[in-house]
This record gives structure tokens, sequence and C-alpha cells, in this order.
């Protein structure tokens, strides 16, 4: 009988052991690179995305996946760009990586991107209008004209911006992120 206890306690310990290489621990940094375009125009909260390792995962001296290996993550925030102001924005956690040949759950802080703002854009767009439109009305009107032509100007410009004015927030394929885990699981 203590021999058949010796051997199942012997198995314990081997497979807690194990268990315990299998686990990544908080604070560790995993640096991937995506496989595919993510955009807050089109991306919903829970989409997923693959990536692969750039480098190794070692922890405490030991390799747990090698550069190439896969991981998944998902989208955990989307807002989608407005016309004239508010530029879209994304975060992305990373939910698994293969370690060993198996997908094992991890947790991540999330990255998070945000798209180009719109003032300078939008400024130029609508300035530049309003520009054109009193050169245009100066020649054709005098006075009055480049009054009237700035003012047509700017609203041209102003349906320029809005037309035009989207700013997603893009991950591009092939982007090298920094994810951080925050607990062992």
């Amino acid at each position: 009988m203590l021999g058949k206890s010796l051997k199942i306690a012997s198995l314990l310990a081997l497979l807690t052991a194990v268990a315990a290489a299998q686990t990544v621990p908080a604070e560790t940094k995993l640096t991937v690179r995506t496989v595919s375009e993510i955009s807050s125009g089109t991306a919903k909260v829970g989409d997923r995305f693959d990536a692969t390792l750039t480098r190794d995962l070692v922890v405490n001296g030991k390799t747990l996946a090698k550069a190439g290996a896969p991981a998944k993550g998902k989208v955990t925030y989307v807002k989608s760009s407005g016309r004239l102001h508010e530029p879209g924005e994304l975060t992305l956690r990373l939910t698994s990586v293969q370690l060993n040949g198996k997908m094992t759950p991890i947790s991540s802080a999330g990255y998070h991107a945000k798209g180009k703002s719109h003032t300078k854009s939008n400024a130029t767009k609508i300035g530049g209008g309003a520009a054109a439109g009193a050169l245009i009305g100066g020649l054709a009107g005098g006075g009055k004209g480049a009054l009237i032509g700035t003012t047509v100007g700017a609203g041209a410009g102003t349906g320029v911006a809005a037309a035009t004015g989207k700013e997603e927030a893009v991950v591009p394929a092939e982007t090298v992120l920094t994810f951080t885990t925050t607990a062992a699981k």
C-alpha cells in the first residue's frame, strides 16, 4: 500500500511541476506580430485576432515557447471615428499563446491604438476652402464677392472635411505589439 501511495504522490508531484512550467507569470512581456489588419471602422468587441511570437518566451530560464509560436487575442474596446471629431480607438488583449505545443490561456493588459487627430486636417480643408472662395469671389465681385466667396468656400471645405474626415485607429498586418501579462492562468 505504501508503494502505491508513493507512486501516486510522485505522479502528482510530476504533474504539478509540468503544470507550473506551463504558467506564464504576471508582468511577463510577450511581443507578437499581428497576422491581419485590425481597424476601429470594422472591428467589434469580442472579435479575435491571430499573432505569432517575435521572440522566445523564457520564464525562469526555461523556454516555454519559441519565436513564431502562435498567439491569439481579442478586441476588448472599439470606438469608430466620427466625421469631424473623435478619432477611432481600439484596445486589444492577448488571450492565449502556444506553450510546448498546446494553446494556453493568458491574461494581458490592453494595447490601445487611437486614430490621428482631425484638427489639423479639418482646419486645412476648411481654411483652404475659405481662402479659395475668397480669391475666386474677390476676382469675380470685388470686396463683397470676396466676403461671399469666403463663406461659400468655408462651407465647401467643411463638406469636404465631413466627407473625408474619418480617422480610424488601424493596427496594420505584421505590426509588432508588446503585451504584459496581468495574472497567471
